[in-house]
């Protein structure tokens, strides 16, 4: 059977406007204005758009700052998950589930396991045979008209590090994998974007060199949750840059956020 990850039920609205990183205005369906969390750090490049369908999620619970979660938006007929928590849930949910292809005989497994100074990894794992497995998950929303998704979206000195601590692992005799999941369904492949974070790029490429396995599973969305529908390639090739500076470009307006409401 294949693997769904749920969700709570959701409301739907239209987005007005996001700011100081972690809010969204969004319109309900039945007309009231609420405050949304945006639990995604990044510049959601492309979700950004005033007038977007979107699905919140609802905690209604006592001493919650914010009632609301932004869970899912819809850009040009296309759902796109858009809360960065969920890609570790959902990957440790699936693996739980033996859902991932070659991870089927893992009999242990623990988040965010510490590894050397000052670094933890998403997961450590142990297989039946006793090999550890060190294992980082990163989420990708942004895809292009090449079909290709990119990541990251913006700089993010923090990937550049876990991809280089995976390749020490690696190059010391461990075993370590990099996981993307990609939160959409219209997607052939996953890519470093030397374009937003060239440095991450150059680390990706060198943590594949040295053995480090990518690897790229979609999740479908809908209003319900999350299906994991295929695995996709992760290329670490070069790639010519002007053609995706120019798919940048086209969505820089529909990108970040505003300083203040």
């Amino acid at each position: 059977m294949p693997f769904r990850f749920p969700l709570p039920p959701l409301r739907t609205g239209t987005l007005v406007d996001r700011y100081v990183r972690f809010l969204a205005d969004v319109r309900l369906d039945t007309g009231e204005l609420v405050t949304a969390h945006c639990v995604n750090s990044g510049r959601m490049e492309g979700m950004v758009r005033p007038g977007a369908k979107v699905w919140l999620s609802d905690a209604d619970k006592p001493g919650r700052k914010l009632r609301y979660t932004w869970e899912l938006s819809e850009i040009d007929g296309t759902l796109i998950g858009a809360n960065t928590i969920l890609p570790n849930r959902m990957v440790r949910a699936a693996l739980e589930a033996k859902a991932i292809a070659g991870f089927e005989d893992v009999v242990t497994l623990a988040p965010e396991r510490t590894h050397g100074p000052g670094h933890r990894v998403d997961f450590w794992m142990q297989h039946a045979s006793g090999a550890e497995h060190w294992l980082e998950v990163k989420n990708c929303h942004l895809v292009y008209p090449d079909g290709f998704g990119y990541f990251p979206d913006s700089h993010s000195e923090r990937a550049a590090r876990h991809a280089r601590a995976l390749a020490r692992i690696v190059r010391a005799g461990g075993r370590a994998t990099i996981v993307f999941t990609v939160q959409r369904a219209d997607v052939m492949g996953v890519r470093p974007s030397s374009v937003h974070d060239p440095d991450f790029a150059r680390a990706l490429r060198d943590a594949g060199r040295a053995g480090v396995a990518m690897r790229a599973l979609v999740f479908a969305p809908s209003p319900s949750g999350f299906e994991l529908v295929r695995e996709v390639p992760v290329d670490l090739a070069p790639y010519p840059l002007p053609k995706v500076r120019d798919y940048a470009a086209a969505l820089a307006a529909q990108s970040g956020w505003r300083r203040r409401p």
